[in-house]
């Protein structure tokens, strides 16, 4: 049988989620992001960004439509953090779609699974002991 490969971050440039209530969603990514160790990375009137995530209003997207019913999936670096994760998403308002616990996805998958303020569905999980290529990918854009 083949190796089975996975390559992470060539794919997704980013994610736009445009949402509702902006100081609700912001509350919930800061918490749940916030335990994945992943800081807000700026903010402004209508927006909030961080790493590769988006969230906005309609008044800074380009479309007057809510998003809504997505999967997004955060990884994370252990079970503790999947754990953290879903206690920080809870006490921040989200609701409880998964509890923290192995899945049958494949062996040693280890996630939990909350929603946010406007009904996505937002995961974490760990894959078990892998070894990576390297931490992140680095861009140095040019000037």
């Amino acid at each position: 049988m083949a190796q089975q490969v996975l390559h992470r971050g060539r794919l997704i440039d980013h994610l736009h989620l445009v949402v509702r209530d902006l100081d609700a969603s912001r509350r919930f990514y800061e918490a749940v992001l916030g335990a994945l160790g992943v800081p807000i990375g700026g903010a402004g009137k209508d927006f909030f960004w961080c790493d590769e995530l988006y969230v906005s209003t309609t008044a800074q997207s380009s479309t007057d439509s809510l998003t809504g019913r997505h999967h997004l999936a955060f990884q994370t670096r252990d079970r503790a953090m999947v754990d953290a994760f879903h206690h920080a998403g809870l006490s921040a308002g989200g609701g409880d779609n998964g509890a923290p616990g192995e899945r049958p996805y494949h062996p040693g998958y280890y996630a939990a699974f909350l929603i946010d303020p406007d009904g996505n569905n937002i995961e974490a999980v760990f894959h078990g002991k892998a070894e990576r290529s390297a931490a992140s990918v680095t861009l140095a854009f040019e000037r």
